[in-house]
């Protein structure tokens, strides 16, 4: 298991105070504080991680562009597209669900709603990571949340993508939607589990 870059001063600044505050002679008051921040920084180690997954492979398949819970599946007149919560205890980086070429990043600033909430892939701020490849246009969605002040993209257009390569990480709780065309059969349901890189989203009729 690795730790996403983002991670590092989450997890480094809480771990020195804490050192210095349990090491140092001052008190009883500064070494309980000092083990809540040691505390703090092992949680930061756990939330930023950056687990070792076999990417699953397949002709045709949208795989999962990160990991949680699926709070909806929809489709109108032009496109399919499945939402996803991220609670703090899910892996938060995110992987492209298709091999392509990136067309587009767009940061959209906004609100800080929950994620949960049914206005906050609109109304929050965001990425927005354009994918296209011989079988249509696909959108990853990188949604704030209430925790969640910071959506990072490591991907800019002309990029050319592997199904499962990483392409962004949120910090703490969001959501993660994923804009796919209408031919895609849908393999997933709300309230499923899904796991980046490996779930399959959906297979192309």
């Amino acid at each position: 298991m690795f730790i996403v870059k983002e991670g590092y001063p989450f997890i480094g600044v809480p771990l020195l105070l804490g050192l210095i505050f349990v090491l140092a002679p001052l008190g009883k008051i500064f070494f309980a504080v000092g083990i809540i921040c040691i505390l703090v920084a092992l949680f930061c180690v756990y939330f930023f991680r950056d687990p070792i997954v076999k990417i699953t492979q397949g002709e045709g398949l949208i795989i999962s562009p990160c990991n949680g819970t699926v709070l909806e599946v929809s489709e109108n007149e032009k496109e399919k597209v499945i939402r996803v919560f991220l609670s703090v205890l899910d892996v938060h980086l995110q992987r492209s669900p298709i091999a392509g070429k990136v067309t587009k990043v767009e940061y959209k600033p906004g609100k800080f709603l929950k994620a949960m909430e049914p206005e906050a892939h609109i109304v929050n701020e965001q990425n927005i990571i354009t994918i296209e490849n011989e079988n249509g246009t696909y959108l990853v969605k990188q949604v704030a949340g209430i925790l969640a002040r910071r959506c990072v993209s490591w991907v800019k257009p002309g990029d050319v993508l592997k199904t499962g390569d990483k392409i962004g990480v949120i910090k703490f709780s969001s959501q993660v939607d994923l804009h796919m065309p209408k031919n895609i059969e849908i393999k997933v349901k709300k309230d499923d589990k899904v796991v980046s890189g490996v779930t399959i989203f959906g297979t192309i009729r």
